[in-house]
């Protein structure tokens, strides 16, 4: 038996979010969802499809021509539009999965006899466990997930992540982890087996995005619950309506025949269209769609959230972890300035610093070289220019690099490593090195100093460069009510320097695991959600109890594993998107509840009056609307209560628009844009429909 291998990136699902041929694709499984043993996960909707089903038969069985044929027919609609947006919102998951099943192929495995064996056996990549070691080498794809044990490589995760830049995988760090289906690009690596049988990454990510593992959320069950409270409520106060009528009009033998109560042929059916136009169905009817959507929009950023529950806690983060590096800063630091002695120019200083650089292949190396270039005009040199040169490389035992030229020696690095080479070379470093180390240092950067044999010629400025727009958008963060917290392992004066430039709310400095997960159990005893990311197996604690643990692809099988979610981009700053799609998500399913409560509100106006003025004069000053007859007036309320389902479904799969504001705010602009809009756009829906349908055939 083989396992499968991906080959190639897959694509993002397109199109618009109601294009024609995504309805048409799910118009079969939103059929298929009619079946009860599927339905009554929502019972509001299976309410609807039991009246419509009792509809269809007493409009068979009596004789209520057009009224009642029409009344069936929409209250049909009425559930297959609940279950378009379900299958739109599954389709476009599904549709993401077939692209990665589209690409599979089988591949086989070279599993080693022992750890330290040179012989292999050739097996089906289904075949490997937990604990076997297989070698892979260039060209060949890794057979399953698992953590490299020995060498490093090249690797292409395109067909996970999307990304074409292949990344280093190595052995000893937190680089370790390999996900089967990725492509060993250069080099030979040995990978112990870290997946259980049938669990690979890449399964489980094809069931995540088909939705097959979706569990409703606690928020999500609890409006479910309450939904379907509102539904027995409503279905006891319709069933005491006839038995009401009947008394009426036995009390009060004058009043005239009620169309809705008394006239047997359509008693049943208004009862029915009552019902429907009580209950909540349109929030109903999108609730499954919304939170299917929410994850949906995770996976089109590349981010696999292992259960709908994260994401919705993911809006209701308050504090936020953030490691410093490669998150709040760029993650290497750069030459900034340069600092001259006492009798040092400062050209003479950037040609020291730029030669004792060419050979330092590290990114601060790179940068002394472009800042000297940029600044003093020197220009960019290679090292094979200068034949005559011999030169030091950086190392991390000497923690120097430099160039013998002409009779000079040119050293630059760590404070101590060059200061101490200094004086084995004669020479005396002056009190002035020792302050400007001090004084860089405490301003949050680091020193490197420049000397020639026996003299300190200054200092090099390496600072921790914030990334661009970090501040604003930790800006945001406070407007929506989330503490921030930099976590590094940085000495306090450094950290402080950092966290003050960047705008964050607060910083955990030389921090530890134990200081990481102590730091999480105090946020979360104050009664607050906490989110963070990691990348190590040191960090797996801390992700496990976050409520929010965002491991990076990057990282070991023990963060991915600990963490519930994972980022296929291993890009930490992604943990603010995530927030962000967290709060639309709650923001997008209370914006529709909020419209759907109000949109019963008007639809109370259409069908009370109709049903009862005949019995109760005095409800008649209810038909604001003006409608035509109670039969247009019970008819338009049903007509409109189907088609606001159809016309939100793109709402409810792209999302309410998210503005980073206060909790108050948000609830005002909510009340206003959909608490309003959902009682206007009844009103003018139910009376246009009315229009239309009053010179239909027995309609008049």
């Amino acid at each position: 038996m083989s396992t499968h291998v991906l080959e190639g990136a897959p694509e993002r699902v397109g199109g618009g979010l109601l294009d024609p041929r995504q309805l048409l694709t799910s118009l079969p499984e939103a059929l298929r969802k009619l079946n009860p043993a599927t339905l009554w996960r929502n019972p509001v909707m299976l309410i609807v499809e039991i009246g419509a089903l009792a509809t269809t038969v007493l409009a068979a069985t009596t004789e209520t021509s057009f009224f009642g044929w029409a009344i069936a027919g929409w209250l049909w609609l009425t559930v297959v539009f609940a279950n378009l947006a379900e299958a739109v919102a599954e389709g476009r998951g599904k549709a993401q999965a077939a692209t990665l099943r589209a690409a599979k192929r089988d591949t086989t495995a070279r599993r080693l006899r022992e750890r330290t064996s040179a012989e292999w056996d050739v097996v089906g990549a289904a075949e490997l466990r937990q604990g076997d070691f297989v070698v892979v080498e260039a060209g060949e794809t890794v057979p399953g997930d698992g953590d490299v044990v020995e060498g490093i490589a090249s690797v292409d995760e395109s067909a996970i992540t999307g990304e074409s830049a292949p990344v280093i995988r190595e052995s000893g760090g937190d680089r370790s982890a390999v996900t089967g289906g990725t492509k060993v690009l250069s080099d030979r690596i040995v990978v112990v087996i870290t997946q259980r049988p049938g669990e690979s990454f890449v399964d489980r990510m094809i069931a995540l995005v088909e939705g097959a593992n979706r569990q409703k959320t606690p928020n999500e069950i609890a409006l479910n619950i309450l939904l379907a409270a509102l539904t027995i409520v409503f279905l006891v106060a319709t069933a005491t309506m006839q038995p009401l009528a009947i008394y009426s009009m036995a009390v009060n033998p004058g009043v005239p025949d009620s169309l809705a109560l008394t006239s047997d042929g359509v008693t049943g059916i208004v009862l029915v269209s009552l019902v429907v136009c009580l209950i909540p169905t349109t929030i109903g009817a999108l609730l499954s769609a919304i939170g299917i959507a929410g994850m949906d929009r995770l996976v089109q950023r590349n981010v696999l959230a292992m259960s709908g529950r994260a994401v919705e806690a993911a809006g209701d983060v308050s504090t936020l972890l953030l490691d410093k590096t490669g998150t709040i800063t760029l993650g290497n630091r750069q030459a900034g300035e340069f600092v001259p002695i006492r009798g040092v120019t400062e050209e003479e200083l950037a040609k020291a610093a730029q030669l004792s650089s060419l050979a330092d292949e590290t990114p601060e190396g790179r940068s002394i070289v472009v800042h000297a270039k940029e600044v003093y005009g020197l220009r960019e040199r290679e090292p094979g220019e200068l034949t005559h040169a011999t030169w030091v490389p950086f190392t991390a035992q000497t923690r120097m690099s430099g160039v013998d030229l002409d009779g000079r020696e040119i050293r630059k690095g760590a404070a101590t490593a060059v200061m101490t080479w200094v004086r084995d070379h004669g020479g005396h470093p002056a009190d002035e090195v020792g302050r400007l180390v001090d004084g860089i240092s405490a301003s949050g950067g680091t020193p490197l100093v420049v000397a020639e044999k026996g003299r300190v010629l200054g200092v090099i400025h390496l600072k921790d460069v914030v990334k661009k727009g970090m501040r604003e958008r930790f800006d945001e963060m406070r407007r929506m009510g989330i503490r921030t917290v930099m976590i590094t392992g940085d000495n306090p004066l450094t950290a402080r320097a950092i966290a003050e430039e960047a705008g964050v709310d607060d910083f955990l400095a030389e921090a530890t695991p134990e200081d990481k997960l102590a730091l999480i159990k105090k946020e979360q005893e104050g009664g607050r959600l906490v989110a963070m990311t990691g990348d190590g197996t040191n960090d797996a604690p801390a992700l496990a109890q976050a409520d929010v643990g965002v491991a990076m692809n990057t990282g070991t099988s023990a963060a991915k594993e600990a963490g519930n979610m994972v980022d296929l981009d291993s890009n930490p700053t992604k943990l603010i998107e995530i927030v962000e799609i967290g709060k639309q998500l709650l923001i997008t399913r209370g914006a529709l509840t909020t419209f759907s409560i109000a949109n019963d509100v008007a639809k109370y106006f259409a069908i009370i009056p109709a049903m009862f003025a005949a019995v109760y004069p005095g409800l008649d000053a209810l038909n604001v609307m003006g409608l035509a007859s109670p039969q247009s007036a019970i008819l338009a309320a049903v007509i409109f209560n189907a088609l606001v389902i159809i016309a939100l479904i793109p709402l409810a799969l792209r999302g309410v628009r998210y503005r980073p504001s206060g909790a108050s705010k948000l609830l005002s602009r909510n009340l206003y844009v959909y608490g309003l809009g959902g009682i206007v756009a009844p009103f003018a829906g139910i009376k246009l429909i009315d229009l239309l349908i009053q010179f239909l055939p027995g309609m008049s």
